[in-house]
């Protein structure tokens, strides 16, 4: 018996630590998967600052022209952390030649720190034939100027407080009347309008579609349209990719719909997502967005094989939810 009771301990101690183990596997590691991307050099890479001196607070724009193979497409990902600088927007414009392609991004940001402040590194998603890579810009250096010139505080050119308040003499209140019948006027009728627009309406709730009656109607319409047969391949591939990123979407709850195909594995890969053919899915995202983005074409057996898909994908994912159950407090049924 004294034996027993160690053995049953280790036991327990053993058992815990198999239970614990899935959820040890599925926590976030952000940083050990970025690490794991594969990097891509381009053929060729320019870097320019329009100025390279900038007063505090004013825009300027950082240009990245890229001389990459055709079928590569670059994807910029603004950093989350970006220190003393705001990015304001960007621009992408890309150039097909005859055995590669040259893509310019102009970023228009702006700077809040003084001296020579380095601009933040820029990532980049490269969606290639062999899958999903990424490419990082190192970071340059802008001079950023104060807005007072140097004898500023010499010469009195330096900020001035706020004045006190004045008194402002009004001779009648007949003005300030009207204005107010004005304003309760324009108020009643923003009162009225937001009314009428809000009244009840009496709408027939029509109960949605299944998820994966939903799906295979989306993909049963565009098969009757046969893009492929009248030229329109990425037409198709666009349509195609839509619907899976949809059902993805909603089946597993995440917007698959705003995410890069780095982003869509990346998300499925931290869920529970059992069935899901991942290899087949990667092959079908890299697929799609050569067709898409790269200008690539695709057989017509090609995307009777990516429809196919779509449906196979529904097979092996799609559960479906569980009935509703009665409440405990439900009055039993009459046996007559």
């Amino acid at each position: 018996m004294n034996r027993l009771i160690p053995l049953l301990t280790v036991w327990l101690v053993v058992a815990a630590l198999v239970v614990a183990a899935p959820a040890w596997a599925q926590a976030p590691a952000p940083a050990p998967a970025a690490a794991t991307t594969e990097q891509v050099e381009p053929r060729n890479l320019s870097v320019r600052l329009e100025p390279e001196q900038v007063r505090i607070g004013d825009p300027f724009v950082y240009e990245v022209v890229i001389t990459h193979p055709k079928d590569h497409r670059y994807e910029l990902k603004v950093p989350q952390e970006t220190g003393d600088f705001e990015f304001l927007d960007q621009t992408r414009q890309r150039q097909d030649g005859q055995d590669s392609a040259t893509t310019t991004f102009r970023v228009r940001m702006s700077a809040f720190a003084l001296g020579s402040v380095a601009v933040p590194a820029l990532p980049f998603d490269v969606a290639t034939p062999e899958g999903p890579k990424a490419f990082t810009v190192p970071g340059r250096t802008v001079e950023v100027t104060s807005t007072l010139p140097p004898d500023a505080e010499g010469q009195g050119a330096d900020l001035f407080d706020y004045k006190p308040p004045e008194e402002v003499p009004i001779r009648s209140w007949r003005l300030v009347l009207t204005v107010l019948g004005v304003l309760a006027a324009a108020l009643l009728a923003w009162v009225l309008f937001r009314w009428w627009r809000n009244r009840p309406k009496h709408v027939e709730v029509v109960p949605a579609l299944p998820l994966d009656v939903r799906t295979r109607k989306a993909l049963d319409a565009l098969k009757a349209e046969d893009l492929p047969s009248r030229g329109r391949v990425k037409d198709f591939y666009f349509r195609l990719s839509e619907i899976v990123r949809g059902y993805l979407g909603e089946r597993y709850g995440f917007e698959a719909l705003e995410c890069t195909s780095s982003e869509l594995m990346a998300s499925l890969r931290r869920m529970s997502t059992p069935g899901l053919p991942e290899d087949k899915l990667m092959r079908f995202v890299s697929e799609s967005d050569m067709v898409k983005y790269a200008r690539a074409d695709a057989s017509a057996d090609a995307c009777r094989d990516a429809l196919a898909f779509g449906y196979s994908l529904i097979d092996t994912t799609y559960v479906p939810p569980p009935p509703p159950q009665a409440p405990d407090n439900a009055a039993a049924p009459r046996v007559q």
